[in-house]
């Protein structure tokens, strides 16, 4: 029913990892790749042309969010949300699953749906599974993502057992509701359990979603409790669809994830950390705000030039963020974003050349 379809084009030599390309209404996306977030329709500090020229091909944004404010119906009166945010490429959007879990003490959550209070106007919000996908299908995305249940963490194995419950419980009623060729992935939830994992990957893989993701990971867990985890999760999943790691992550934790199959990702790190004077270097995370940079000619990285920063100093950048002004944030921004973009093309490179020893010898200390 969906409008997508996934290419494999090569398997890693080396490990799981796949190349593939993912075709979309919007254009075609290779794979493995990462989405930068914009929850409001907008990747803080940076405008779409930004996007484009760094090589992005698909965004990420936020149907919770943008349900309350401009609103959907608003949206769709532009066209749809490329129109309305001036973007080219492909776009998916979270369902409102995420702030099930984020917006805990603002909601009521049953079998039916999941009530918010707006951190808007306090106004209550109705959620269910078919308003999700009805208000995603009015933005006119190219995937929408199923609303689900996403556990904490930590959380008790009934917990995490509940949350998986109603995910399945919600998941027909999700695809019941979309238009025709509404692309729609379904989520995997299960907490670090196993058999919950392998319960939910099954019965989720039956339904006829256009591609899967991994939900409930990278919300607390530490490293060594998250590998296991994708690994084990990532193989249970149907091979000719994409598969979808949700909210990671760490370049480190990108690399293990695509030698495990993953071929897409998002995550707030390498714009909020920007926002936070944290630049990301082959020599791992700086800080921008360091003495180190006060009279430092150079870039924070010699290995990690980008054209759209590269005629500015780390002591400029500095003293932007000690000034508190605004283009130390967009320059930190453009530098983490082209860091992220430039791994994923090395990733995919890797993949085809069955060069990945040299890739992860090139990030081993991101």
């Amino acid at each position: 029913m969906g409008s997508i379809r996934f290419e494999h084009l090569a398997t890693c030599p080396h490990t799981g990892a796949r190349r593939g390309r993912l075709h979309t209404p919007h254009g075609t996306v290779e794979t493995p790749f990462f989405m930068p977030v914009g929850t409001q329709a907008s990747v803080k500090t940076v405008g779409s042309e930004d996007l484009e020229a760094m090589g992005y091909e698909q965004v990420l944004s936020n149907t919770y969010h943008l349900s309350l404010r401009p609103g959907s119906k608003l949206i769709e009166s532009f066209g749809g949300l490329h129109r309305f945010m001036s973007w080219k490429g492909t776009i998916l959007t979270d369902s409102g699953g995420y702030q099930v879990m984020s917006l805990s003490d603002s909601r009521t959550l049953d079998d039916s749906g999941v009530k918010f209070k707006s951190h808007l106007d306090g106004s209550v919000q109705f959620l269910s599974p078919e308003r999700s996908i009805e208000i995603q299908g009015e933005l006119g995305v190219d995937i929408s993502m199923a609303l689900d249940v996403c556990p904490p963490y930590p959380c008790s194995r009934d917990e995490a057992a509940e949350a998986m419950r109603r995910t399945h419980l919600w998941a027909p009623r999700n695809l019941s509701a979309r238009r025709e060729n509404q692309a729609v992935f379904g989520i995997v939830q299960g907490g670090v359990h196993e058999d919950l994992r392998a319960e939910s990957a099954a019965y989720i893989s039956s339904l006829p979603f256009e591609g899967f993701a991994i939900g409930g990971v990278s919300v607390g867990e530490p490293t060594e409790m998250q590998y296991p985890v994708v690994a084990y999760a990532a193989k249970l999943l149907p091979t000719d669809r994409p598969r979808y790691l949700m909210g990671v992550g760490h370049p480190k934790d990108i690399l293990h994830a695509v030698s495990h199959g993953i071929d897409m990702f998002d995550c707030v790190l390498p714009t909020r950390m920007a926002r936070h004077h944290a630049l990301y270097t082959l020599f791992g995370r700086v800080n921008a705000l360091g003495k180190r940079w006060h009279d430092h000619q150079g870039p924070f990285d010699e290995g990690s030039v980008f054209p759209e920063t590269e005629r500015y100093s780390a002591a400029y950048v500095r003293h932007l963020f000690k000034a508190g002004e605004p283009l130390g944030a967009r320059l930190a921004t453009l530098h983490n974003l082209n860091f992220y973009a430039r791994l994923m093309r090395e990733i995919r490179q890797a993949i085809e050349e069955g060069s990945w020893p040299d890739l992860l010898h090139r990030y081993r200390d991101t």
